[in-house]
């Protein structure tokens, strides 16, 4: 029987506490760790219940010792179907690849338990380190982390000032991209891609970068054109555009906060009979392939995904204190403006 003791399930739980907890040796909880066939049922099912009591997680990191650390990295990303992140998954294997390191990668599918569970050492132990794009996890969550393995977070957060991170300037990026549709004489620029329920910081600072730019060209806010979505997919950009066009004073121009979103809106806009860029123009955001071979093709910004893996790699290999690193953009202006 296992012995009577108090134990602060999940923290920092060892093997011999497993071992104490569940009334056997050291070498007999290692034996059902690591799979070795010669334990009786009974006693694996003991010793396993004690793993689960105590939320112990085998150090798999320490079983290799021997020859230093594992090699393998994890990326995660709430969808690996989207074309940006794929982009970004690609390039990030490449990098690491030369490193002479292996890339894992999970999604999340932006799910909160999801998220918190990968943050707090889910699979860690099988990773050096971990590039984790979050969309749902606040910044009590990050400052609460106690996995020891480095993170690194890939996009705007506002609790990047916890852990390394490395992005782009969102705020930036988003005034030159609406400074570009005002320089092209467009007055009525709406803003698609608004997610007021995410604790991602990607949306607002698009925003905020928006209304900078209208700001400084004299021209006002209207709550009519800043229009949110549920996901940043085609479908949602071209609900958006449906929903633009009916307006009394549809816009002239939109800036779209993802690239997918403004295909999707390029579609209804063929779907209407609106052209563009002469009825109303389109700045993306992502710089995806798709965008390159649009007919017309996308204008958008291009966030340099080379750079962002590469600096993220650096900072999850250094060992450094946290620190916000920017990467570099660039507007690409091409047929949509």
């Amino acid at each position: 029987m296992p012995r009577c003791k108090s134990y602060a399930a999940g923290v920092n739980a060892k093997l011999r506490d497993v071992a104490e907890h569940a009334g056997v040796s050291v070498r007999t909880v290692s034996n059902v760790v690591n799979g070795f066939q010669y334990v009786s049922s009974a006693t694996r099912e003991r010793v396993q219940a004690s793993i689960d009591a105590l939320g112990y997680r085998p150090n798999l990191a320490a079983r290799t010792l021997r020859r230093g650390r594992t090699g393998l990295i994890a990326l995660v990303v709430p969808e690996i179907d989207s074309p940006y992140f794929a982009e970004l998954a690609a390039r990030t294997s490449a990098l690491a690849e030369a490193r002479g390191l292996t890339l894992l990668i999970d999604q999340t599918g932006g799910d909160a338990e999801r998220e918190k569970a990968l943050l707090q050492g889910k699979r860690s132990q099988l990773v050096d380190g971990v590039l984790f794009s979050p969309w749902a996890v606040a910044p009590a969550e990050l400052a609460a982390r106690t996995d020891s393995v480095p993170l690194v977070l890939l996009g705007e957060h506002d609790g990047a000032d916890i852990v390394d991170h490395v992005a782009i300037d969102n705020v930036a990026a988003a005034r030159e991209a609406t400074e570009h549709l005002v320089r092209t004489g467009r007055r009525r620029i709406a803003a698609v891609g608004l997610q007021p329920a995410s604790l991602n910081a990607t949306a607002r600072q698009r925003l905020a970068g928006y209304r900078e730019a209208l700001a400084a060209a004299g021209l006002a806010s209207d709550p009519d054109l800043e229009v949110p979505v549920q996901r940043l997919h085609r479908a949602d950009g071209y609900r958006a555009m449906q929903a633009l066009l009916e307006l009394p004073q549809p816009p002239d121009a939109l800036f779209c906060f993802t690239d997918e979103i403004a295909l999707g809106a390029l579609r209804a806009a063929a779907d209407r009979g609106v052209a563009v860029p002469s009825d109303v123009a389109l700045v993306g955001f992502d710089d995806i392939e798709d965008g390159r071979f649009s007919v017309p093709a996308l204008t958008t910004v291009s966030p340099d995904k080379d750079r962002i893996a590469e600096l993220a790699l650096d900072r999850l290999t250094q060992g450094q204190p946290p620190a916000s690193i920017v990467a570099p953009h660039r507007l690409v202006v091409r047929e949509t403006s």
